[in-house]
């Protein structure tokens, strides 16, 4: 599945059983939204990544071996594990 971008590019994207993970640049991203989201097979977001902070977006993930996170990077300087079905943050640390 090859899904289209919201306001920038894709900059990765990852095929799960629930759908298409996808992280689109943050540079000229819009900060209200998240950069970072779930899109089903039909093509509907199912989720947009819970931000640690308002004023960050993301800029790196990766799916974790348990199969249930995603490990997440912002450019705001956090580390976050998101839960794959929802979204939301489950742990963070800053590592400014």
């Amino acid at each position: 599945m090859d899904s289209e971008p919201l306001h920038t590019r894709i900059e990765k994207s990852i095929q799960t059983t629930l759908g298409e993970i996808v992280l689109e640049h943050p540079a000229g991203f819009p900060y209200h939204e998240s950069n970072l989201y779930l899109v089903s097979r039909s093509g509907k977001i199912l989720w947009m990544a819970e931000k640690p902070d308002p004023t960050t977006l993301y800029s790196r993930m990766r799916l974790n071996e348990d199969g249930e996170t995603l490990s997440t990077y912002t450019i705001g300087g956090h580390a976050c594990d998101l839960n794959l079905r929802t979204g939301k943050i489950v742990s963070q640390t800053s590592i400014h």
